[in-house]
């Protein structure tokens, strides 16, 4: 009896082999393939976001003029003049933030301009462009074209995402900034 039942363990052993086996193989070997295709996440790396803040630096003093690089340097922004040179508004580019529109003669906040500069080029690590870079591609945009860039922001009233307190101290520091520039030798 247990020889009866041991046999025929076995034939229905080797019967769902022959049946099941070339698909099972063949399911087990394409995951294998698909792990081995694709490529391992790079490793941690404390300095890469450093290197790449310093290279960015490095490309965006080469763009920009001399006096808003060291804005960015010294304060952490980018004050630019709208489209009307003449007075009348300016932007703030901040690293990561919106773009904040101001009355340059009083101070007023006027708007918040959001818009987004993504980092396509290695999504495992993640799409955060180094903050001068992300200051630099809001600065070309408002140079290449000021109304397409504000045409296709998302606009928010002052405060949605930045500080308007902040803001305003920051207006204050760059005035300050912008007189200790004049009042000193080249």
């Amino acid at each position: 009896m247990t020889v009866l039942i041991a046999s025929s363990v076995i034939v229905i052993a080797v019967l769902a082999g022959v049946a099941f086996g070339p698909t099972l193989g063949a399911r087990l070997s394409g995951r294998r393939r698909r792990r081995r295709v694709e490529p391992p996440p790079p490793p941690y790396d404390p300095g890469r976001e450093r290197r790449a803040e310093t290279r960015a630096r490095e490309l965006l003093r080469s763009v920009v003029s001399g006096e808003e690089y060291a804005m960015y340097a010294e304060l952490g922004f980018i004050a630019l003049d709208g489209a009307q040179r003449d007075g009348g508004y300016g932007y703030l580019l901040y690293p990561h933030r919106p773009i904040v529109a101001y009355d340059t003669e009083t101070g007023e906040l006027l708007n918040e301009y959001c818009v987004a500069f993504p980092d396509r080029s290695e999504p495992a690590i993640g799409q955060r462009l180094p903050g001068a870079d992300d200051v630099l591609a809001k600065w070309m945009s408002l140079r290449a074209g000021e109304r397409e860039l504000i045409s296709v922001a998302n606009m928010h009233v002052p405060g949605r995402q930045v500080d308007p307190g902040q803001v305003r101290r920051d207006l204050i520091r760059l005035r300050e900034w912008r007189a200790r520039r004049v009042g000193s030798p080249a």
